[in-house]
């Protein structure tokens, strides 16, 4: 998705707003900068061997972002998602390259939509012009939205009732449709909760002490954290930490820190959560708009860097938070988070504010944590 100066188009929830500007055209991009001149309330900076803090945790109080707090991770899900359906492949029980159909028959029907068409692949990699859901559960209105429960047929058939973008295979392009379908398909293969699988497979093989999928109703964020602001009907700005993350479910339900995210992603690179031949299909990607001059593979992006190389994460945008970051396979993890969605508080100023973001994570990068 493009951004735009309007908000409303920069939610995706629970996905990625692209990158409109290349980092050497972004304003100068350390945390006080993304404060005092992006309006973000807080911003923490999470690198191999340094944490930074800016602006406040809560509005109205003095008190800093906590240095490692727990924010809704959103789109980062869906990397913790294509980790379980690629180990699950490893294991002979899912063909990459088999239809939908195979694994849920008769589920995806539509105009222009047939899961005999479309493959686990495609899914994992946004290409099978499947209507992005996100656009029809009233975020507009997001204090109706925040208390409403979904379920996952439910953000199905809200996709459904739509027509197909393209066929199979023509062209990239983001839905968080495709993550609530692996989400279904791993749970009809292994006859256990996602949730689960997440969890035994991934957060708890790496030891990720601060990240969780929240529970059926569970609208709070668990221990210490920094409260996310978004905007009301009316335009005005309010909390909105508080929220049924439902909405998101195997797209972008789960809670994590920085430094847990940044953990993840150099465990995936490392070798520790794939075989060699899965994570090689995972970085084989597709061009894509998520980030200026990236690839997508299966559901993780590649990034270049203005120094030269790459890295590969996903990021996630969800009202209250944004978050970019990710590793290279030399060892080096960034991972940034803002307490707002950029343009909450100057929506003319939106594209700038994120391209502040990418451009913080490429200078971490690039010239260290100095």
């Amino acid at each position: 998705m493009k951004t735009t100066i309007k908000l409303a188009s920069l939610i995706v929830a629970f996905g990625v707003a692209a990158g409109a500007a290349t980092a050497s055209a972004a304003p100068p991009n350390d945390l006080e900068h993304l404060v005092k001149n992006e309006k973000f309330p807080g911003a923490v900076l999470v690198t191999q061997s340094t944490s930074y803090t800016a602006g406040v945790a809560r509005r109205g109080q003095p008190g800093k972002p906590p240095v490692n707090g727990r924010v809704r991770a959103a789109s980062n899900t869906k990397t913790f998602v294509a980790v379980v359906i690629l180990q699950l492949v490893a294991e002979g029980k899912i063909a990459l390259d088999a239809p939908v159909e195979t694994y849920l028959p008769g589920l995806v029907r539509g105009d222009g939509i047939d899961g005999r068409k479309i493959t686990v692949r495609q899914l994992l990699q946004h290409t099978t012009g499947l209507p992005n859901y996100t656009a029809y559960i009233g975020l507009e209105d997001f204090e109706a939205f925040r208390n409403r429960y979904y379920e996952p047929r439910q953000l199905l058939e809200l996709a459904l009732a739509h027509p197909a973008n393209f066929q199979p295979g023509e062209r990239w392009e983001y839905s968080n449709t495709n993550y609530i379908l692996a989400g279904m398909v791993i749970e009809r293969v292994t006859g256990r909760p996602v949730a689960e699988q997440v969890t035994k497979r991934v957060i708890d093989k790496i030891g990720l002490r601060d990240t969780y999928w929240p529970g059926v109703g569970d609208k709070t964020i668990r221990g210490q954290h920094p409260q996310g602001y978004g905007l009301a009907k009316d335009g005005s700005v309010i909390d909105v930490t508080s929220l049924d993350p439902s909405a998101g479910w195997a797209a972008g339900q789960l809670i994590s820190t920085p430094r847990d995210l940044s953990t993840f992603f150099a465990a995936l690179l490392d070798g520790r959560l794939l075989p060699a031949a899965q994570l090689s299909e995972m970085q084989k990607t597709v061009p894509s708009d998520m980030f200026p001059g990236s690839g997508y593979g299966l559901g993780l992006a590649r990034i270049p860097l203005s120094c030269g190389g790459v890295y590969w994460g996903h990021g996630g945008d969800i009202p209250g938070f944004e978050t970019r970051g990710g590793a290279t396979e030399d060892g080096r993890r960034v991972s940034i988070v803002v307490t707002a969605l950029p343009g909450t508080f100057d929506p003319a100023n939106a594209d700038r504010a994120h391209a502040g973001v990418v451009s913080t994570v490429d200078k971490a990068f690039c010239k260290g944590d100095k």
